[in-house]
């Protein structure tokens, strides 16, 4: 499928009566205006196509979903009805993810790994708005009120996950698909909990925001399966976040890098 292909695929299914499509050829970009409220957003033309290679329609109806959900919460922005005293969780993202909204107000974010950042959102159920400085000066709510909000929620949050074995290494998968599950890195009582299960080297993983995932290393070729699952959730999740894992140590999580011949080096002493 080529861009324009895609373009035309979306048209059918967000119309343009309701939709004022701007491709730019340049960048890749698709800008794409919802009318009624004048407000738009940029779609990068590339990841979709990347990930319509291996998921075919499925890509493009999570494009289609996430493009809904995300006009709907400007809709309920606009006329009022995003209620403050709604649930706040905390949002893992990669640190390109841009600082600013696309009206140019500062997103309240947190420095957290050399890999990623945390933002914060306020949920409406189907969907998550980042919450911005506008936002928090309108209902005059300090950033420290929202960042410990947001904590004790993810603490909330449930733990379930699958387990899969592989040449003795063990990996444990969460995947709740409820917008959060990378967010689950930040409950530091479910990482020492899981730690205390752990034998070998003990790694933790957010390629994209749907899926957070533990590993117990205990060989080289663990290290190996773990680098090409990573890359592989990476490639096709939606919100994609870092290919990179963190071991965790002593309650700190340090970016790696997994070279040839199975070496393991984390990022700082590569430094």
């Amino acid at each position: 499928m080529k861009a324009l292909e895609l373009i035309r695929v979306l048209k059918t299914k967000l119309s343009e009566e309701i939709y004022t499509y701007d491709y730019n050829r340049e960048t890749n970009k698709l800008r794409l205006t919802y009318k009624e409220i004048g407000k738009g957003i940029d779609i990068s033309i590339p990841p979709i196509l990347a990930k319509y290679e291996t998921k075919k329609d499925q890509a493009i109806e999570e494009v289609v979903y996430t493009i809904h959900h995300t006009f709907l919460a400007m809709e309920k922005e606009k006329a009022g009805e995003i209620d403050p005293a709604s649930s706040v969780y905390p949002v893992i993202r990669s640190t390109s993810f841009p600082l600013k909204s696309n009206e140019g107000n500062k997103f309240i974010t947190k420095d957290h790994t050399a890999e990623t950042r945390i933002y914060y959102a306020i949920d409406l159920g189907s969907t998550y708005r980042l919450l911005d400085e506008k936002m928090l000066a309108a209902w005059n709510i300090r950033e420290t009120e929202i960042r410990e909000r947001a904590l004790f929620q993810v603490r909330n949050l449930e733990t379930n996950y699958k387990k899969d074995v592989v040449a003795d290494n063990t990996f444990y998968f969460f995947n709740n698909n409820d917008g959060y599950d990378a967010s689950r890195m930040l409950n530091e009582s479910l990482l020492r909990d899981m730690k205390k299960i752990i034998v070998g080297d003990m790694t933790v993983s957010v390629p994209h925001q749907d899926v957070m995932i533990i590993g117990d290393i205990r060989n080289e070729t663990g290290y190996d399966v773990l680098a090409q699952m990573t890359m592989h959730f990476f490639t096709v999740g939606t919100v994609p976040i870092t290919s990179l894992s963190f071991i965790y140590e002593n309650g700190d999580l340090e970016p790696i890098f997994i070279m040839a011949k199975n070496r393991v080096t984390k990022e700082n002493e590569d430094k």
